[in-house]
């Protein structure tokens, strides 16, 4: 993508958005045609899912959400990092791309977004503002800035019409699953869709975000690991967050670090994970590899984007702590029981494939008792645990749910584990559980 192709104005207006929806239905319906004309005329009897997820339907899905941004890229990218719990590997094909999209708004939008929020004389506040933002997302771009005083700060600037249009994008979004196919009718998605649609309308209240950045900041004041922006209070309102500019180079950097530094990195970031679910009762729960960086030089790692920080119900804590005393107990029954109980796994789907599912907890079982840390870039089991999970992914009939709030905490879990992959991190997570474990029993 070349750089003048990045600037693309949100298109803002209720119309304006439902039509967006129109061209993609549209230009899905024509790829669908087009690419059955050529199956048929091949001699194939393509399937309806065949026609629906071909690369050309791919791309179209993932550019035009690109291009809304909004609620309908953010849950599009929801989507795509935790397809492997919920979706079909075809779907999450579709939206993986939208990871990877990100359009800027063209300086006149952006102009009028600061003029609306901060007035005309808005550019007189800074001694110097950065007009290209250092990144873009799906419901705001950020900006380097520097006040009077020499301070530097980032501006995060949420994109227009967002905030409004959200219950319509979550809506269009589900017809677009629907209409796949690709779900049971039996799957009840209307407590997920719900919720995130409060979720995501939380995300866009950004006074809301910098005060959950502030009581972060104050949880972990007394942890050198971490750090968290300062807010900037006097230039934040609801569709811009300012915060102070903190140096440091993208989470994956870690990568290429030291073993220590690696493993040290991605055991701060395992034990802040249960320290939210167990401790604070508060948990950040986007996962999103951008919302970390590393700073090399003292080690400290960069918490970033406080938009999805939800409280985690007692009950859901209470699931998980069930659940990690189980794991270390190594029954393997226990596990299993549990996870029904908890709402992780479906009774219907546990009682029918009750075998492959205790071999997929002998699996992961065994790679976490080997001695030593345990090797996130060790990837053995996963081939067990996929062959052994193809039954019960073909079995629509036992596709299961879990609470709602236990997917947004399972969201975060998920991630971080993704990440520690992703970095070939060594942590010693059975010894985490069990501290974090006895921590609230002492």
């Amino acid at each position: 993508m070349k750089d003048d192709d990045k600037y693309q104005a949100v298109p803002s207006g209720r119309l304006a958005r439902l039509g967006g929806f129109g061209r993609l239905a549209g230009g899905v319906a024509g790829g669908m045609v087009a690419e059955g004309a050529r199956r048929l005329a091949a001699g194939e009897r393509p399937r309806l899912n065949d026609l629906l997820l071909t690369p050309a339907n791919a791309t179209r899905v993932a550019d035009r959400l690109a291009h809304m941004r909004g609620a309908a890229m953010k849950l599009g990218q929801m989507i795509s990092m935790d397809a492997g719990d919920v979706l079909p590997p075809e779907l999450s094909a579709i939206l993986a791309r939208l990871r990877n999209q990100a359009y800027r708004m063209p300086p006149q939008q952006l102009n009028g977004v600061l003029v609306r929020e901060w007035g005309k004389d808005w550019r007189r506040r800074f001694r110097h503002f950065e007009a290209s933002p250092i990144a873009a997302a799906s419901i705001g771009q950020v900006h380097r800035a520097t006040l009077p005083d020499g301070r530097r700060l980032a501006i995060k600037v949420q994109y227009p019409g967002v905030a409004q249009s959200i219950d319509a994008d979550v809506d269009n979004v589900a017809t677009l699953l629907r209409v796949s196919t690709l779900l049971p009718a039996s799957l009840d998605l209307a407590p997920l869709l719900t919720e995130a649609k409060r979720q995501l309308a939380e995300e866009a209240d950004y006074i809301r975000e910098g005060e959950a950045m502030t009581r972060y900041a104050e949880r972990l004041a007394g942890d050198p690991r971490y750090v968290v922006p300062m807010l900037e209070p006097a230039l934040t309102t609801s569709q811009v967050l300012a915060m102070s500019f903190v140096e440091g180079q993208p989470i994956e950097a870690l990568a290429d670090a030291a073993p220590e530094a690696r493993d040290g990195g991605m055991t701060a970031l395992i034990e802040l994970v249960l320290r939210e679910l167990f401790g604070f009762g508060v948990m950040q729960t986007d996962p999103n590899f951008a919302n970390y960086r590393w700073q090399p030089n003292t080690g400290k790692l960069v918490l970033l984007d406080f938009g999805a920080t939800r409280a985690v119900p007692a009950a859901t804590a209470d699931a998980y702590r069930a659940l990690a005393t189980a794991g270390l107990s190594g029954d393997r029954d226990a596990i299993r029981d549990t996870a029904v109980a908890a709402g992780f796994l479906g009774e219907v789907g546990a009682t029918r494939y009750r075998p492959a599912i205790d071999r997929i907890i002998g699996a992961v079982q065994e790679a976490l008792d080997r001695p030593g840390p345990f090797d996130f870039g060790d990837r053995a089991f996963v081939p067990v645990i996929r062959e052994e999970a193809k039954a019960l992914l073909a079995d629509r009939a036992t596709w299961h749910l879990p609470p709602v709030e236990t997917l947004f905490v399972q969201r975060k879990v998920s991630g971080t584990a993704l990440l520690a992959a992703r970095l070939k991190a060594r942590v010693d997570v059975l010894g985490l559980v069990a501290a974090a474990l006895a921590e609230r029993t002492n």
